[in-house]
This record gives C-alpha cells, structure tokens and sequence, in this order.
C-alpha cells in the first residue's frame, strides 16, 4: 500500500535531492563534517515534512509543516554556499542543485496554497 504524499512530484524530487545531496557529501574531505552532516540533515527534512504534513488532518498543521519543509529547503542555500566556496563542488552541480531546491520550493508552495481547496471532481475519483 503506498502512501499518497509518495504520489506527489514535490516528494519524488525532494527525496531524489537528499539522495544526491547523500552521495556528493559523501566524498567531502575529513574537516568538512559540519557542513556535510547539516546539509544531509536540512535536505532530508525537506521530504520528511512533506510526508508529515500530507499525514495531518487539520488545514493549519498540514501548512505548518509544508512551511517547515519550504523552511528546510532553504536552509541548504548557505550550506551549498559555503560548499561551493570551499571548492567541495563543481559550479555546475551547484547551480543544478540550486536551481533544483528553487523548483522544489515552488512546488511546496503549490502544496501550500491546495490546502482547503476543493478537489476538481476527476480527483474526488482518485480517493
């Protein structure tokens, strides 16, 4: 039985980000744990509050947790600065990586305004 946040395209693309994210900071250098370690942490959040939210009955907790995730997402700018700084990535994977937490916070957004909204009647159907 799958969840339906597992449905959502915003869930997919945050859980494929941490997993990149997972995978680059694997090979940082001994001595850059702090960031390593905070960047894995904001950008698993991101995926784990969608979920959260998607699980609460109550419009204000489902946004409450949305924000929290949107909150996450932004939280991995700095940390992706600072690593791009330090030369621990390539311009271009941290410009995709950018340009990816942009498009995930956009959709957490969408997420955020459907709460309360009515659903169209082909997904009442879905349910």
């Amino acid at each position: 039985m799958a969840f339906l946040f597992e449905d959502l395209d915003v869930y997919k693309r945050a859980v494929g980000l941490a997993e990149q994210i997972a995978r680059l900071t694997g090979d940082f250098p001994s001595g850059t744990y702090a960031i390593s370690d905070q960047l894995r942490r904001a950008v698993i959040s991101i995926s784990c509050n969608i979920a959260e939210g998607n699980g609460r009955w109550h419009e204000k907790e489902k946004k409450h947790f949305f924000m929290i995730a949107r909150g996450s997402a932004f939280e991995c700018v700095p940390l992706l600065d600072v690593a791009q700084r330090l030369e621990l990535i390539e311009k271009d994977v941290y410009q995709e990586l950018r340009a990816e937490l942009d498009e995930i916070c956009a959709m957490i957004m969408g997420l955020v305004r459907a709460v309360g909204r009515k659903p169209k009647a082909s997904e009442e159907n879905r349910q």
